[in-house]
C-alpha cells in the first residue's frame, strides 16, 4: 500500500512553478488559425529538415527533435504560451528520455511565428540561455523574409554545432535515439 508522506509531497511537486497567465486574445488567435503547415513546409522540404538533423547529429551524443505546430490546441491556447507548449511536447515526446539526457527539442509554433528551444538537464547548466536566444532570433528573422526551410535548417545546424562543442571530447556518435524527421502539428 501506498502512502503519502513529505517526501512523496514535494517530489511530486512541479519542478517549475510558473505564473499562469490566461490570454483571451491568445485563445482567439489560435481558435482562428487555419492550420496550414503544409503550406510553408512541402514534403521535400521535411525531408531536408531530415537530412539536417542527421548531419547536426553526426559526431556527438546529443539528439535533435523538430517540432513545427500550426497552432496551440485551442482547449489548451487560453491557459498555455509557446513556451509552456514547447516543455509540454519535449516531455510528451519523450526528448528527455535519451541515453546522455542530451535531447534538444525545437518549437516552432506558425501562428504566433515563434521558436522555442528547451535542452534536457544534459546540457542546459553547461550552456547559456544567450546563445539558445541567438539561435531563435535568427530563424525568426529568416521568418520575417518567408524563408520558413532554411530558418528551421539554420536552427538545426547552430543546434548540432553547440552540441558538438558541448560534447566534443565526450563519447563518440551513439545509435540514434529521436527520429530525424520533423514532427508535423495540426
Amino acid at each position: 500500500m501506498v502512502t503519502t508522506t513529505d517526501t512523496t509531497r514535494i517530489l511530486t511537486q512541479p519542478k517549475v512553478a510558473e505564473p499562469v497567465q490566461p490570454s483571451l486574445k491568445r485563445w482567439l488567435k489560435h481558435f482562428f488559425y487555419l492550420p496550414l503547415s503544409k503550406r510553408y513546409f512541402s514534403s521535400r522540404d521535411q525531408q531536408e529538415i531530415a537530412q539536417a538533423v542527421h548531419k547536426a547529429e553526426q559526431g556527438h551524443v546529443g539528439e535533435i527533435q523538430v517540432v513545427i505546430e500550426g497552432h496551440i490546441p485551442c482547449h489548451q491556447a487560453y491557459w498555455q504560451n509557446t513556451q509552456m507548449r514547447a516543455r509540454q511536447l519535449f516531455a510528451e515526446l519523450g526528448v528527455w528520455d535519451t541515453e546522455f539526457n542530451s535531447g534538444v527539442l525545437l518549437y516552432l509554433n506558425l501562428c504566433e511565428q515563434k521558436v522555442e528551444i528547451v535542452v534536457d538537464r544534459g546540457i542546459c547548466h553547461s550552456t547559456e540561455q544567450q546563445v539558445w536566444n541567438e539561435i531563435c532570433q535568427a530563424m525568426i528573422a529568416r521568418f520575417q523574409q518567408h524563408q520558413y526551410r532554411d530558418a528551421v535548417i539554420l536552427g538545426v545546424e547552430a543546434i548540432g554545432k553547440e552540441l558538438n562543442f558541448y560534447y566534443a571530447n565526450s563519447v563518440t556518435d551513439q545509435a540514434n535515439e529521436l527520429d530525424n524527421a520533423p514532427i508535423m502539428m495540426k
